[in-house]
Parts: structure tokens; C-alpha cells; sequence
């Protein structure tokens, strides 16, 4: 079996994990660029853990302008074998009140600026976000909140949209009525991006407001949404060094094949690949094509 080790990516307000030992920090370079920031490589109990702030330290990057594709390789280099997602998110639900955790199961991607795929012309390939996050670890992470106390919703929708911006009135409505349960900038690019890198994802979506279609709470704003941030981030700390500490030394092969996602992905015929993109993806699916 595999050695498991855990990739933190930190969203708004979480730009370090203070209970990590053993700290080292790490430039990784990829094929793809920059990643948001160095990685924080150390461990909480036995389990060694790779920290990425997501917004970089200091929060220099928006949401558009996040290079997740190296992100997430630079994460697979550093042989991260599951992912735990930190997000901060507005809420579409009046039972899903800020500082509540929401594990989503599920993603509805409205983001139209990015890249979401290492595939492309020259190597293209389809895998299955039916299931988009990896149940073991959403349900270790369930467990984790419960031994700790913290408030936490098991299930739902992440609606990801473009950003910087807020939504608009219309546009909560209109997401609130898909059936959508929060809303955040993030989560979806970085969920394909690791199914294509076979490593195993789950989303904490953090709930910081109601959004702007609560007609008895005020639109949204930084001020506010910076102060519950905060909260979380300390309830996030003690959640995710939980589930590091009570964590299997071995990854567990995941139930629906997040880790194994690119078997049979792969439509390209060996002799039409590009070998430009292919010296790319040497880390992301060296595994299926031997690079």
C-alpha cells in the first residue's frame, strides 16, 4: 500500500496550520507555473501533511487568479495522497448558519475564466466527477468534527462561481432556487483538477454569510465575512489535526476510484500524442502513461 500523506489547501484567513511538527518549507516547480505559494511540509502525530495557502500568504491572489493546475501538481509531487479543501462560503439555507462546517458531496461549476483540465489537444481524456468528492476521507473528517465538538452539515451542493465579486440579488436567488446549498469561488476547479491527478478530495466548506438573499441579514461584505474567517480558522485547525492524528499510516484505496481515476481516461491513440503535453503530465498520469 501507499504511505498516506495529507494536502491542506487553506483558503480565506486559514494561510498556515500552526500544529504541524517538523516544519519545512519547499519551492516546488511544475510544468504549469507557480503555485500560489512555498509548500509547508511537516506532520500532526504520525501523519506527515504538505500545507498550501491557497491565496498565498498576505491573500495576493483572487480566485481567478489562483494557478491551481500547479497547485495541484505541485501537490501530487510532493506525494499527497489525499487532499482536505478549506473554503469559505456564503449560504444559501437559513439552517446553514455562519461558523456551521458543510461537508459538500456535490459541485455545480459556473467559473468560466480558468483552466480546469491538464488534458487537452494532443492528449485528451475524460474522467468522472459523478461523485466528486471521496467519501472515506469526507467521512473521516465527519468523524474528526464529531470528536471535537464542531458543528458540521455531511452532504451538499457547492455552487462555484467566477468572482471576485459577490452575486448579485438575482443571481442568489437563481442559485439559491438550482437547489444549491453554499456558494464559493474555489472549490469546483480544484475537485477536477485532483480527480485528473488520481488523489483523493473532500471540500470544508465554511460557512461565513448568508449571501445577499437573507432579507433580514445585510448583503454581504469583507468586514463581516473577515470576522467569522477568523473563527472558523481556529475550529478548522482543531478539525483538520484531528483527522491528521487519528489518520491510517496507509492511504486507503478509495471507494469510488478517485485514485484511480485515469484508468481507461485516456481517448488519445498512443502515436497521435503531443510529447510537449506529455512531458507535462509526467507527475499528474505518469501512472497510465509511462512518462
Amino acid at each position: 500500500m501507499t504511505k498516506a500523506i495529507v494536502g491542506i489547501i487553506g483558503g480565506s484567513g486559514v494561510y498556515n496550520l500552526d500544529a504541524l511538527t517538523d516544519l519545512r518549507e519547499e519551492s516546488v516547480a511544475t510544468p504549469w507555473g507557480e503555485p500560489s505559494d512555498r509548500l509547508r511540509f511537516g506532520r500532526i502525530g504520525a501523519t506527515e501533511a504538505v500545507f498550501l495557502a491557497r491565496h498565498g500568504r498576505g491573500h495576493r491572489l483572487s480566485p481567478s487568479g489562483i494557478n491551481y493546475r500547479a497547485n495541484i501538481d505541485a501537490l501530487k509531487r510532493a506525494g499527497v495522497t489525499d487532499i482536505i479543501s478549506l473554503s469559505a462560503c456564503g449560504s444559501f439555507k437559513r439552517e446553514f448558519y455562519p461558523g456551521l462546517f458543510v461537508l459538500v458531496d456535490q459541485f455545480d461549476d459556473r467559473t468560466y475564466r480558468r483552466e480546469t483540465s491538464f488534458f487537452g489537444n494532443g492528449c485528451v481524456a475524460h474522467v468522472s466527477m459523478a461523485h466528486p468528492v471521496a467519501p472515506r476521507l469526507q467521512r473521516r473528517i465527519a468523524e474528526a468534527a464529531a470528536a471535537e465538538g464542531i458543528a458540521c452539515q455531511l452532504g451538499g451542493t457547492y455552487l462555484c462561481i467566477e468572482g471576485p465579486q459577490f452575486s448579485s440579488l438575482a443571481e442568489s436567488l437563481f442559485f439559491q432556487a438550482r437547489g444549491a446549498d453554499v456558494v464559493g469561488m474555489t472549490g469546483a476547479t480544484e475537485a477536477k483538477l485532483a480527480r485528473e491527478a488520481e488523489i483523493s478530495y473532500a471540500t470544508v466548506a465554511m460557512i461565513t454569510d448568508f449571501d445577499c438573499w437573507h432579507e433580514e441579514h445585510s448583503a454581504v461584505d469583507v468586514a463581516a465575512v473577515v470576522k467569522v474567517v477568523h473563527e472558523n480558522a481556529q475550529r478548522a485547525g482543531a478539525l483538520v489535526s484531528r483527522v491528521l492524528r487519528d489518520m491510517s499510516a496507509e492511504h486507503e484505496p478509495c471507494p469510488i476510484g478517485s485514485d484511480r481515476a485515469l484508468d481507461n481516461a485516456i481517448m488519445t491513440h498512443p502515436e497521435a500524442r503531443d510529447p510537449a503535453l506529455l512531458a507535462k503530465l509526467d507527475a499528474v498520469a505518469g501512472r497510465v502513461l509511462r512518462v
